[in-house]
Parts: structure tokens; sequence; C-alpha cells
């Protein structure tokens, strides 16, 4: 009697565990709004400094709930906000630009999806021109080493844009220390940009970026650092 129970159990098991191989994975899916590289107009203001919009993103089938990532880009203060559907109401700071991606997780044993990550500006009043986004420095990467060429030199790889479109100035900042001595200034031509730099090999560096628009609003990307060889 006792072998019986024991195998009435084991078969139980058997019957109700699931193969891995049929779990479902949420599929891709697109966000809606706020919109991405706009001012984001819509929202209800609660005071002075706080606004409330509603974040809105394609569902994703098989998903079980959401994770939406903040980050306001001035600060670089993130937060992490859950939601079984597919929309969120979110009281941010206005006239402050903001990133934001969703992640769709599933059942256990899925993999989760995850959204593109879009950009926004959050109206302020009386604001008539916005800042640059913050440069988002693509290359080198924090905390990389990278091979110096022929000509003692490496490539700054950065990119950046405006809601406003009127971007005219980068200036690029490169040293061994912090990151605060200006090495070129340079026209802005288009979002992604690239530049060539003396350095020398076994260096520690540190560089940002500052976007300047024709209103003489200005942003930095932060000091990234990087190591040569």
């Amino acid at each position: 009697m006792k072998n019986y129970f024991y195998l009435m159990i084991l078969l139980l098991s058997i019957c109700c565990s699931k193969d891995p191989a049929e779990v479902s994975n949420p599929t891709s899916f697109e966000l809606i709004a706020p919109a991405n590289n706009e001012t984001c107009l819509e929202g209800s203001i609660i005071n002075d400094n706080q606004k409330e919009i509603v974040f809105q993103w394609g569902g994703s089938t098989n998903a079980t709930s959401y994770s939406l990532d903040i980050i306001n880009l001035t600060t670089n203060v993130g937060q992490t906000l859950q939601s079984n559907g597919t929309s969120l109401s979110v009281k941010l700071t206005p006239a402050e630009p903001y990133s934001w991606k969703v992640i769709a997780s599933g059942e256990e044993g899925s993999k989760s999806a995850t959204s593109d990550q879009w950009k926004f500006f959050l109206a302020g009043d009386g604001v008539v021109n916005y800042a640059p986004f913050p440069p988002e420095l693509i290359s080198p990467r924090p905390a990389a080493t990278i091979d110096v060429n022929s000509l003692n030199e490496i490539v700054l790889n950065w990119t950046c844009s405006d809601v406003d479109n009127d971007i005219i100035t980068y200036k690029v900042y490169l040293d061994t220390t912090d990151g605060s001595t200006l090495v070129r200034e340079l026209d802005y031509v288009q979002n992604n940009t690239e530049l060539g730099v003396d350095v020398v090999n076994d260096g520690n560096y540190f560089w940002k970026v500052i976007a300047i628009d024709s209103n003489g609003n200005s942003s930095s990307s932060g000091v990234y650092s990087f190591k040569t060889k």
C-alpha cells in the first residue's frame, strides 16, 4: 500500500510538470506614448513640481506582467514600476528629459521581451525651447579597452537629438583626470557623430560631450572612462 501511494505521487508529479520546451515566451511589442524624441504636452498638472502622464505600450502575447523603466536623463535617477496591463499613470517632474522602456515577463521559465528605449521631454510651464537630450556616448563604452591605431588615434562616437531640432555645436572633452579639458568644438552635422582624437598607449582616459542649441541651452553626456592599449 505504501509503495502504491508513492507511485501515485510520482505519476501525478510527472503529469502535472510542464516540459520547458512548451513554455511560451512573451512576444515583441511596440511603445505607443509618450512619443519618441518629442515634447510630451499631455498630462495633468499636480503641482508646480509634478505632472501626471500616462505611459502606453502594445500588448505582448504570453506576457503576464510588465515592468516600466523610466530614467530622468538630467539626474540619471531611474524608477521601475509594475503593471499587469498596457498602460500606467506616473507622476514626473516637468521640463525634464526622460527615457523609458518596458519589459514583458511571462510564466516561470520563459524569456522576457524588452521594448526599444524611447526619449521625450515632459513639457514645462512657460518653456518654449528645450535643451538637447543628453548626448549618448556610444564608443568607447565605460571601462572599455581600446586599440590605438598606427596614428596614435582612436575614434570617439556619440549620438544626440533635440525635440526642437536646433543643435548647433558639440564640445568634446578628453583628458587623463576627469574629462574637464576641452579638446574640440565642432559644428553639428548629424545626430550620430564621430571624432578622431590623439591618445597614447596604456593610458586611462575620461571623456564627455556637451551639446548646445541655438538658444544657448546645453546638456552633458556625463563622463565615461576608458583605457588604451
